[in-house]
């Protein structure tokens, strides 16, 4: 298969590159067994349809999307092909490089993925007897490329027998399972007689932080490393910057990412104090959020315990409306009061993910207001994986396997019918899940990429990297998290990534104004 036919000028430039992420080699899968090599024939049938045959899931456009896109959604395949000699003669030598080097990646992320899933569950096969973990892979894969063919029939038949098999309070990958199950239910209900997929899920503005979800995220944050090991280099990073200076800025652009009392500051402020000096030193921090109370309450949380501690401390709410699906797109730089004087750091932890679209549009000008701030420095803390694919399938098959690791390792730390592992997977992770695999268009937020795909995107917008030269503080603090055997940090190109038995999960960057 081979998607050259489609008109880069038509496309930005991140979704020219991802088309050919799917261009897949069926001759590189014939490693797997009979059983295994016919659900991914499978699967890479559906990708046919989705491209040759123009299959696409038509979203409804957002606001924002360029006038470009909606043409694409509207073209026939055969327009597309009579124009592609004149497409092929514009392309420059180096993109027919890229295009080759994404269609080996992402034949590598295939059999990365669909190897992971069959092997993975092996030891817990004598569990459930006779191979009944293989035979759930093989039946939730193909429910997948049903859904993706928008065979209704077919795909309804296999949810039922799934809903069955994958259980809530079963083995990692049934619990996994069960929430793809969810979303593929909830895609499956969107999917019209004609083909058509409208924008599937909850608006930004309409999601409400229920108390299930709240003790999920505390739970989240006190288990698992994920979120506290992006505090912990952010704020490593923040007291390097802060060396020499004696007023800081941080902006934060998630202030506490739901959290109530502002952990990441607090471990700031307390990390400061202990150092000489501290008193004549000014720590300000803007929170940038779409709650006015809830910013403020941490504001005069935060401001009380720097108090207590000696720490010249102030805090500055930046309240915008979200009016569109992420609030940072209504960012401007005249939200910031900067001082003269003042050394600027910009905290991101998973947070730019939400601002990303079908077009480039929205992330770049989030990017171009920050960068003129002149930071000093830019955090950038992200899931570390690719769930932006233009293709449902290849989405789907990523997913399946980045929170397989996940689920993997809450069964290593946590018991089996512990209600705390529950609530984390069915409040918080399942949320993402099912973002990912139901939503589309502007409903779609959970928009992970990898930390290449960031490079990219942070040096079109004027960054460079500051490489991040903290590894064995950074394992240090692992081993003081007291987290189960399986974790590990390593570094890649300056940046330091989390994972779970060598599968990527988190990446923390650090950039700088080039």
């Amino acid at each position: 298969m081979s998607l050259g036919y489609l008109q880069p000028e038509l496309y930005s430039e991140d979704q020219y590159d991802e088309s050919h992420v799917l261009d897949l080699n069926l001759s590189t899968l014939e490693c797997y067994s009979v059983s295994s090599t016919s659900s991914l024939q499978s699967i890479h049938r559906c990708f046919l349809d989705e491209t040759r045959n123009c299959k696409r899931l038509k979203v409804e456009p957002s606001i924002g999307e360029s006038i470009e896109s909606k043409k694409i959604v509207h073209r026939g395949c055969s327009g597309m092909r009579t124009n592609s000699s004149n497409s092929l003669r514009k392309l420059q030598f180096r993109d027919h490089i890229w295009a080759y080097t994404q269609r080996y990646l992402a034949v590598e992320a295939m059999e990365e993925a669909a190897a992971a899933i069959m092997q993975g569950d092996q030891s817990e096969t004598r569990e459930e007897g006779n191979g009944d973990a293989m035979k759930l892979v093989q039946q939730l894969i193909a429910c997948a490329e049903a859904v993706a063919c928008r065979d209704k029939t077919h795909a309804s038949a296999l949810l039922s027998e799934l809903s069955s098999k994958a259980l809530v309070f079963g083995t990692s990958f049934q619990r996994v399972a069960s929430c793809f199950v969810q979303g593929l239910v909830d895609r499956l209900a969107l999917v019209q007689p004609s083909g058509a997929v409208g924008i599937v899920g909850q608006s930004a503005r309409e999601m409400v932080m229920t108390n299930e979800k709240e003790e999920a995220l505390r739970l989240v944050y006190e288990i698992c490393p994920y979120i506290q090991f992006g505090h912990f280099i952010a704020n490593e990073s923040i007291l390097e910057a802060f060396e020499g200076e004696s007023s800081i800025h941080v902006v934060d652009l998630g202030m506490t990412q739901g959290l109530p009392h502002g952990h990441q500051w607090r471990n700031l402020i307390s990390s400061l104090a202990k150092r000489p000096g501290s008193s004549s030193r000014c720590l300000k921090i803007s929170g940038v959020g779409n709650c006015e109370e809830g910013l403020q309450t941490i504001g005069d949380e935060l401001k009380h315990y720097a108090k207590g501690l000696g720490v010249n401390f102030e805090f500055l709410m930046v309240f915008i409306l979200a009016i569109s699906q992420s609030n940072l797109e209504n960012l401007q730089v005249e939200d910031f009061s900067i001082l003269e004087g003042e050394v600027l750091v910009i905290n991101s932890i998973l947070q730019l993910h939400c601002v990303v679209k079908e077009s480039r549009g929205a992330l770049n000008s989030v990017l171009q207001i920050l960068h003129k701030l002149s930071p000093k420095l830019l955090v950038l803390v992200e899931q570390d994986s690719s769930h932006n694919g233009p293709f449902f399938l290849g989405r789907f098959m990523e997913a399946l396997h980045y929170y397989s690791a996940i689920f993997d390792a809450l069964d290593a730390m946590l018991p089996k019918y512990d209600t705390r592992r529950a609530k984390i997977e069915q409040f918080f992770f399942a949320e993402e899940i099912k973002n990912i695999v139901s939503c589309e268009g502007p409903a779609r937020v959970e928009r992970h990429e990898r930390i290449d795909q960031w490079r990219r995107r942070m040096s079109r917008a004027g960054f460079q990297s500051a490489p991040i030269k903290m590894l064995t503080q950074a394992k240090q603090w692992l081993a003081k998290f007291k987290v189960c055997e399986g974790y590990t940090i390593v570094e890649e190109k300056g940046c330091l990534v989390l994972g779970w038995n060598s599968k990527p999960i988190i990446a923390a960057s650090c950039w700088k104004c080039s």
